[in-house]
C-alpha cells in the first residue's frame, strides 16, 4: 500500500551560529521539533521557530505540480550533481529557484527529510502522488550501489523521453478535435441564426426550393426548436465520458484496448506504448534492478492494459526460468524485431543497451509518424470542412440561382 504524503509546511527560524552571530532564514519541514534538531545538526542554536504564516489572497497557493515539473526537477539535481554539489546544497538551490511555490515546497520538505536523516528513496516514497514506484525504485537502487549520480541523469532522461511522447501523442489528437468543435460551431452557428434568414427570404417565393435546401431548412427547424437539446446532449456526452473515465476501471481499460485498434491513431499509440516499455526497461535494468522486481514497475508505466497485463504474464514467465524475449514472442504483441534485438542483448549480456536503441528507434517512429498523420490530416480537415460549409451555402443559394434563371 502506498504510503500517504506528509504535508510540510514552511518555517520561519532565528537562532545564533556557532560565532555568536544572530541568524535567520526559512525551512521546510513536518513540525517545529524536526526544524530545531536540523538547525542543531548545523550548529545553529535555534531561539525561535514559527510557521510561516500565508499570504491574505492565496497568492502562494501557486499552480499544480505536473509531471513536466518533476522531469524539470530530476534534469536539474542531475546537473547538480554531476557538477559535484552535495545533494542538500541541489536542494536548496533546485527549491529556492523554482518558479512554482508548490513545487519550491515539496523540493524543501525532501531535503528537510534528507537532512533530518533519511534516505533520499525514503524521503521521495513520502510523495507517492509525485514519485511514483518506479522513480524510488530507481533512487533506492543507485543509494545502494553508489551510484545516485549516474542513476539520476538516467531518470531524468527517461522523464524527458516520456514527456516528449505524451506531448507527441497530444499533439495528434489536438488539432483534429479543435477542428472538429471548431466545425461543429461554426454550423451551429450557421443553422440556428442564418439559415433561418434565407428560410424567411424563401417563404416569399411561393415555388418550390431543391431538396438540398429543404434538407438543409428541415435541418436548421430542428436546431432553432431543439438547440438546447442538442447542445446539452454533446456536453452531457462528453461530461459522461469523462466521468465514466475517471471513475470506471473497466471503461478506462475497454478504451485503452479500442484505441490500440483504431486506423492510423492506433498504430502511433502502439509505437509509443512499445518505446515507453523499451525505455522504462532498459532504465530499470541499467540501475541494476532484478528483472522480475523491474518487471511490475514496466508493467504500471506501460499506460495501456493490453500490454500492461501482457508484462505481468512475461513477470510470471521469467519468475519460472523463461527467457525475458521467449516470454515476449509468447504475447504476440511486441514486433519481431524487437523480440530478435532482446534475444541479442540476451546473448551479448546488453540487455539494457539494446532495449535504448529500441526506445530511440520508436521514439523517433513516433516523432515521423505524428508528423505524417498531421500532414495528412490539414488536408482532409480542411475538405470534409469545405464540403459541409459549402455545401450549406450551395443549399442556400441554390433557390436564388432557380430563380435568377427563370427571370
Amino acid at each position: 500500500m502506498a504510503q500517504a504524503e506528509i504535508k510540510s509546511v514552511m518555517f520561519l527560524w532565528e537562532g545564533m551560529d556557532r560565532a555568536g552571530k544572530r541568524v535567520k532564514g526559512e525551512m521546510s519541514g513536518t513540525s517545529d521539533a524536526l526544524i530545531k534538531a536540523v538547525l542543531r545538526r548545523q550548529g545553529v542554536n535555534p531561539l525561535k521557530v514559527k510557521k510561516k504564516p500565508k499570504p491574505l489572497f492565496g497568492g502562494n497557493s501557486g499552480k499544480p505540480i505536473t509531471p513536466r515539473d518533476i522531469a524539470i526537477f530530476s534534469r536539474q539535481m542531475s546537473t547538480m550533481m554531476s557538477a559535484g554539489v552535495p545533494l542538500v546544497q541541489s536542494f536548496e538551490i533546485v527549491g529556492r529557484g523554482h518558479e512554482n511555490p508548490k513545487m519550491q515546497e515539496l523540493i524543501l520538505a525532501i531535503k528537510a527529510d534528507v537532512e533530518a536523516g533519511n534516505r533520499l528513496a525514503e524521503a521521495l516514497a513520502k510523495h507517492p502522488l509525485y514519485f511514483d514506484d518506479l522513480y524510488v525504485n530507481l533512487i533506492q537502487a543507485g543509494e545502494a550501489a553508489g551510484i545516485l549520480e549516474d542513476l539520476m541523469n538516467k531518470i531524468a532522461t527517461y522523464k524527458e523521453k516520456t514527456e516528449a511522447i505524451k506531448a507527441k501523442i497530444k499533439k495528434a489528437l489536438f488539432y483534429p478535435i479543435a477542428v472538429l468543435v471548431m466545425a461543429f460551431v461554426v454550423t451551429a452557428v450557421l443553422m440556428i441564426f442564418v439559415i433561418p434568414q434565407f428560410a424567411a427570404l424563401f417563404a416569399d417565393f411561393g415555388a418550390d426550393l431543391p431538396a438540398m435546401t429543404v434538407v438543409v431548412v428541415n435541418m436548421s427547424n430542428f436546431f432553432v426548436a431543439y438547440w438546447y437539446l442538442i447542445f446539452g446532449g454533446v456536453g452531457g456526452a462528453i461530461w459522461a465520458f469523462g466521468e465514466g473515465k475517471r471513475r470506471s476501471k473497466s471503461f478506462r481499460h475497454l478504451l485503452q484496448r479500442i484505441s490500440l485498434k483504431m486506423p492510423i491513431f492506433g498504430a502511433i499509440l502502439v509505437k509509443a506504448t512499445l518505446a515507453r516499455f523499451a525505455r522504462t526497461l532498459g532504465t530499470m535494468f541499467a540501475a541494476g534492478v532484478p528483472l522480475v522486481e523491474a518487471m511490475d514497475s514496466v508493467a504500471g508505466a506501460a499506460g495501456n492494459i493490453v500490454y500492461s497485463d501482457a508484462i505481468y504474464k512475461m513477470r510470471d514467465g521469467i519468475a519460472t526460468g523463461t527467457q525475458l524475449q521467449v516470454c515476449m514472442r509468447e504475447t504476440k504483441l511486441f514486433p519481431n524485431m524487437v523480440v530478435q534485438m532482446v534475444a541479442i542483448g540476451e546473448e551479448s549480456g546488453s540487455i539494457d543497451h539494446m532495449l535504448g536503441k529500441i526506445a530511440d528507434f520508436y521514439e523517433e517512429e513516433v516523432d515521423n509518424a505524428v508528423d505524417a498523420m498531421s500532414s495528412l490530416m490539414e488536408p482532409l480537415i480542411m475538405a470534409v470542412l469545405g464540403v459541409l460549409i459549402g455545401g450549406l451555402v450551395i443549399a442556400m443559394y441554390l433557390p436564388i440561382f432557380k430563380m435568377g434563371q427563370v427571370v
